[in-house]
């Protein structure tokens, strides 16, 4: 007998439709499972086969053959557990009514028990495209498919309470709590808490509002890894689409969890800088999302950047101008989205004192340690900033009090709003395309004048150039201007001038 349902299978940072053929005949007992499975995929003959026995039903002694379409697509993990399952019992008989019709996926336990898998969300919603909408998951992944929307989730505790439902006792349609979706907006620090830094400040305005690359250089305790964590409290909020599609990428990484369900903030991520450049890119043997992918639509931070490994700084380069990072191994070919923002911390030398008296590097000491930041690299990132010391009048507060996230976000989400109208979509000005630069960039001549004169005396690179252009535009959009003027182009330059000074 011949049976079919639906389950799916991820591939990079989306999912395709995966149709579980399940072959019942006579012949000697053989088990068999293609379709370019993995290991753990062909483990799954002995969950399944441990599970039907121990749920109380007897394994059919027969030649079973179950075939994972479409084939040249690699599949891996226990997801298939569940379907494969499925699929034996509608051929025994003991599962009947149209099952064959609904979405399964889940992991198997020796008893029969149902068990959660990564990577439902994508899965699910890739079945619906394909017109299920029955959908049977762990009751750890009944939440998580729920987000799917449009579709009747059931959480299948056992292999018993699944064939129940098709007879006897239906098993009641899993409904997500009101709270479900939301996840904790509140943050418990804030811009105001940090005393100084009033144009490395500005400057972090200016990143979030356009999406731009920053890194801020100074000595220990200036205020750089505090600027850097108060990052996501003057970031704009999340569009529906783009919490979406964070959400996707979290639930492949296994990085959901019940009180954190739908991603409503974006990502702040902080690798240590030990992390080798698989963990920043992503990969493996089998390819899983790595720290530029988790932090998609929002920030990545990197403290101490000339500690980490030159290899893994490197692998940076494609994926800042991409926006998507292509892995190819011999499992298979993963693409994965990364529009992020870079943000990076650093000390000028490794002392962190170079230009005081408590500077006790030498010059080739300093040389070793700035050569770990490419050129290359440091053309990519937009803002330069150095910090300095904060004054002890500051310290105390006997300046003006510092401005607050709410007030700063703000400005950032008005600028974000002018670049939503621009581009007729979710955009920012940091990812503006060349002809893009140019139509929503243009100078008057004053401008021109001003920016022709630095890139002759500063030798800048296109990139640089263009770069400008994109940083003047968003403070230009900070001051609801419509225009660029000389003083915007005055000040965008002036984020690009820390590469002369050590480098």
């Amino acid at each position: 007998m011949f049976v079919r349902v639906v389950s799916g299978a991820i591939s990079g940072a989306e999912s395709c439709h995966v149709d579980v053929e399940v072959d019942l005949s006579g012949g000697l007992p053989v088990f068999d499972i293609v379709g370019l499975p993995d290991s753990a995929v062909k483990e799954s003959r002995e969950r399944v086969r441990a599970a039907i026995r121990n749920a109380g039903f007897t394994f059919p002694a027969k030649r079973i053959t179950v075939n994972l379409a479409p084939a040249d697509i690699r599949k891996s993990g226990p997801a298939y557990d569940l379907p494969i399952a499925a699929g034996i019992l509608i051929g025994m008989g003991t599962i009947k009514n149209g099952a064959g019709d609904a979405f399964f996926a889940g992991e198997l336990s020796l008893d029969g028990a149902v068990r959660p898998v990564s990577g439902i969300l994508p899965m699910v919603l890739e079945a619906k495209k394909n017109g299920t909408r029955e959908v049977f998951v762990s009751p750890e992944n009944a939440a998580e498919a729920a987000l799917a929307g449009d579709v009747t989730v059931f959480a299948v505790p056992d292999i018993m309470s699944l064939v129940q439902h098709f007879s006897e006792a239906r098993i009641a349609a899993f409904e997500p709590a009101a709270n479900a979706t939301a996840d904790d907006a509140a943050h418990d620090v804030d811009f105001a808490d940090v005393a100084g830094q009033i144009y490395v400040k500005r400057a972090l305005e200016i990143a979030a509002a356009g999406y731009h690359n920053a890194l801020m250089l100074g000595p220990p305790g200036a205020g750089k890894t505090m600027l850097a964590r108060r990052m996501p409290t003057i970031l704009p909020d999340l569009l529906p689409e783009e919490s979406m599609e964070i959400t996707k990428i979290y639930s492949i990484a296994g990085l959901l969890n019940e009180k954190n369900l739908l991603m409503q903030q974006r990502p702040f991520r902080t690798p240590h800088h030990t992390s080798s450049y698989i963990s920043l890119a992503g990969g493996g043997r089998i390819p899983v999302p790595g720290e530029i992918t988790l932090a998609h639509n929002g920030v990545l931070f990197l403290d101490e950047l000339p500690e980490f490994q030159k290899k893994a700084l490197e692998t940076l380069r494609q994926p800042l101008e991409d926006g998507k990072i292509t892995i190819a191994r011999a499992s298979g070919v993963s693409t994965y989205p990364c529009v992020f923002l870079l943000l990076a911390a650093m000390n000028p030398c490794p002392c962190g004192y170079m230009g005081t008296p408590r500077c006790t590097c030498s010059a080739p000491e300093i040389s070793r340690y700035l050569e770990k930041i490419s050129g290359p690299l440091l053309d990519r990132i937009d803002i330069q900033v150095e910090a300095t010391p904060v004054e002890y009048a500051e310290l105390q507060g006997a300046r003006k009090p510092a401005e607050n996230s709410a007030a700063i976000k703000a400005r950032v989400e008005n600028a974000r709003a002018r670049q939503f109208s621009r581009f007729k979509k979710a955009g920012f000005n940091a990812k503006m395309t060349v002809a893009q630069t140019k139509k929503h960039c243009r100078l008057n001549n004053e401008a021109q004048d001003l920016l022709k004169n630095v890139y002759e005396t500063m030798s800048l690179s296109a990139r640089a150039y263009h770069k400008i252009l994109k940083i003047a535009r968003t403070i230009a959009d900070l001051a609801d201007a419509a225009d660029i003027s000389a003083e915007h182009v005055a000040e965008a330059i002036s984020y690009r001038g820390l590469d002369r000074k050590y480098w």
